[in-house]
């Protein structure tokens, strides 16, 4: 097993740790009731994890209070299912000596943390992700959060889990497509903070979509370190942390017009290559960055053009509903070069005309696949 330990300074206990190791999903109870003594458990999951086999293999067919979110996906990330969670752990007469255990992918995690937040003003939670994404990034940092009728994440907290175990066996189940659309977020790890991993990607790629674990434990580790290093400096986003954002603007856009029909790491390739048409227009681009960061994710099977349903001034519309828009508007991150983002007098996430951002959406809603 490989162990990481993410430092957040104003955490009680001064970090958590991010476990790695292929087949560690059956003995995790034994390891979080050791890590909690005398605490009751409330799992939180979804459908598809209850029919992959994994919440049975995570209990060992014991009954335990738990939730399962249904349908699974984004479209149940929002307010009503946080409401549905925190009323079943009211039932089960639960308390402050609880400790949240949030098995499945992104939309699993971001609620179970927002639920572990709120619920009698704050409870332990403990991230098993079992998603490419959520193994990548979101489980990681502390951001939790639902989706309002309007934009993506427009409610939720900083809660930092007080573990991460990473199973990559539990990867072997998941739907190629989801599969597939959460390692953009390896790539945009490797985009912005390695160029050797962004290499290691692309020499590997073949043996990362046929899902051998040797190499998913070296993605897990490469993307946790690259994670944690970012958490560590900046735990609640308030500058270097923005480079995590790479793609992610566009992105959410694009996941909101589309009504989160794609799945988040194709709207993030469509963000990632609108953001590069946006180093280009800059003047910033002298390299093959572009290049290759797009033959990657075509490689993934990720769109790399607006689909035609989605017009560019709906994309800017939503832009404007940014949580993070200042004056109704949001910064960008983009790159110098690969492996490093743009900062400039201090800041790494810039200020770019609306003009440039509307010429560029316009441009790749007419690009040819």
């Amino acid at each position: 097993m490989n162990e990481i330990v993410v430092h957040i300074p104003a955490q009680e206990a001064g970090g958590y740790p991010i476990v790695i190791g292929t087949g560690i999903l059956s003995g995790l109870l034994a390891r979080i009731d050791r890590q909690f003594p005398k605490k009751a458990m409330f799992i939180v999951t979804d459908e598809s994890l209850v029919r992959a086999g994994h919440f049975a293999t995570l209990t060992g067919g014991r009954d335990m209070p738990h939730y399962v979110i249904q349908p699974a996906g984004e479209q149940s990330k929002h307010l009503g299912t946080l409401s549905a969670i925190l009323e079943a752990m009211e039932k089960h007469r639960l308390a402050r000596d609880t400790v949240v255990i949030g098995l499945g992918g992104g939309t699993v995690g971001d609620i179970a943390g927002f639920a572990a937040a709120v619920f009698k003003r704050g409870v332990p939670v403990v991230h098993i992700p079992t998603t490419t994404v959520a193994q990548a990034d979101s489980s990681i940092g502390g951001k939790t959060g639902v989706d309002s009728s309007l934009s993506k994440n427009a409610y939720g907290c900083f809660w930092h889990p007080a573990a991460v175990f990473i199973d990559p066996a539990t990867l072997k189940t998941l739907d190629d497509l989801q599969y597939r659309a959460g390692l953009v977020e390896s790539v945009k790890h490797a985009a912005i903070a390695d160029a050797e991993y962004f290499a290691f990607l692309e020499k590997n790629v073949d043996a990362i979509l046929g899902r051998d674990t040797a190499i998913l434990e070296k993605v897990a580790a490469w993307n946790c370190r690259i994670k944690a290093s970012v958490v560590e400096e900046d735990p609640t986003e308030k500058n270097k942390r923005r480079i995590l954002n790479y793609g992610h603007t566009i992105g959410h856009a694009v996941e909101s017009a589309g009504n989160y029909q794609l799945l988040h790491g194709q709207c993030v390739a469509i963000g990632m290559i609108v953001a590069g048409m946006i180093e280009q227009a800059m003047g910033m681009v002298n390299d093959d960055r572009r290049i290759r960061i797009e033959a990657i994710l075509k490689k993934l099977g990720m769109p790399t053009k607006i689909l035609s349903a989605i017009k560019p001034e709906q994309l800017m519309n939503l832009l404007s509903l940014d949580k993070k828009a200042v004056g109704k508007w949001p910064r960008f991150v983009l790159l110098e070069k690969l492996g490093w983002v743009w900062c400039k007098d201090s800041q790494w996430a810039q200020e770019i005309s609306r003009d440039i951002v509307e010429q560029c959406l316009e441009q790749l809603s007419k690009k040819t696949p």
